[in-house]
């Protein structure tokens, strides 16, 4: 069943209860695919290649790509090594070598579809299909945006969007694959002046290949990169200098990466599936201690209320009281100074009163 990127997410939850039940990561079989019967497939040959880059603005073109930051005339750009990138399917590199002194010579990079791809052993989400054009071909709609493809792939191919922070995807060469199931042939063939690039049937390049070589020992390295490679891939490469001299791994064996990985992978869906759990925890633990420290400071905030409220009655208590007692004295006072005077003022009465009577 396909799922979307959101529903992935929003489900991904319920991924905890799969892993009680101990089930095999499916991307990753532990038997050999040799490819699919009559596959196509692409054969570059570097004795022909020129260097023009038109295979790139193909690809270019019939993918509907960004224009690149320098046109593709401007050969310069091969002065530095490049790589593939999120909006560049293919680039092609310019290499030096004592194995070829009468000039320099070229690389085709891009994804070489695998005919058993690492990219889609390592994927959990089956966003990686091997069509049986030959091509590797990616859905975004399912991608969760792990990685892993890029992290497996030993050609290090897949590129991330790392630009778009909302829906980013990853981005590969699929070898023209929608033109191919029309009939038509990939961008980078159709654009090549030199046929330097031959499509045609997998099988049917490698005998194209072998007869090169016997006829031209002297031009070509005695070996088809691609044929076994990592249990082999669909693009073919030959060359006149060893293929180490243009970076290219000669230590990759001739077992696939499914079977290298197989036992590692199978264990992807329980990662998967209690890492949801895991998160689900700490979340939990974390709402809860933010919940017990909400709830200390509310208590704190009331008990440092409650006693200021406290403080504040106990001061007014004095103040009245004090207030009472001034207002007593005061009373007090009052009254004893009108005593006073009323005390005095009987003396002084009594004594007029004495006066007129001796007079």
């Amino acid at each position: 069943m396909s799922i979307t990127r959101r529903k992935f997410l929003g489900w991904i939850g319920a991924a905890g209860a799969g892993t009680l039940v101990g089930k095999r990561a499916g991307a990753a079989a532990n038997r050999h695919f040799t490819g699919h019967p009559d596959s196509m497939g692409v054969l570059y040959d570097n004795t022909l290649c020129i260097g023009c880059r038109r295979c790139e603005a193909g690809c270019n073109a019939v993918n509907n790509l960004p224009a690149p930051n320098r046109p593709f005339d401007d050969l310069a750009v091969m002065d530095t090594p490049r790589r593939t990138t999120a909006y560049e399917y293919m680039v092609m590199n310019r290499y030096d070598s004592d194995s070829a002194p009468a000039g320099p010579f070229f690389r085709r990079i891009g994804c070489n579809h695998c005919l058993e791809p690492a990219c889609a052993s390592s994927c959990f989400v089956s966003a990686y299909t091997k069509a049986e054009t030959g091509a590797v071909t990616y859905d975004p709609s399912v991608c969760v945006g792990c990685r892993y493809c890029m992290i497996a792939c030993p050609f290090e191919i897949p590129a991330y969007e790392y630009d778009k922070a909302l829906d980013p995807s990853i981005s590969k060469c699929h070898m023209c694959h929608h033109r191919i199931v029309e009939g038509l042939l990939p961008g980078c063939v159709e654009a090549c002046p030199v046929e330097a690039l031959t499509f045609g049937k997998r099988e049917a390049l490698i005998r194209i290949a072998r007869k090169r070589i016997q006829t031209r020992p002297d031009r070509y390295v005695d070996h088809i990169y691609g044929e076994h490679e990592m249990g082999g891939s669909n693009w073919l490469y030959l060359s006149a200098v060893p293929f180490r001299e243009m970076g290219m791994r000669e230590d990759l064996g001739v077992v696939s990466a499914p079977q290298l990985t197989h036992g590692a992978l199978s264990a992807v869906p329980i990662v998967v599936g209690l890492w949801p759990v895991l998160l689900t925890g700490v979340y939990a633990m974390s709402r809860r201690k933010d919940k017990i420290a909400e709830t200390e400071k509310a208590d704190a905030v009331k008990e440092a209320l409650d006693r200021a409220s406290a403080e504040a009655e106990t001061r007014l208590a004095d103040a009245l009281a004090k207030a009472e007692s001034e207002k007593q004295k005061a009373i007090e006072k009052a009254v004893k100074s009108a005593l006073e005077e009323a005390a005095e003022k009987a003396g002084t009465d009594s004594a007029e009163t004495t006066s007129e009577e001796e007079s």
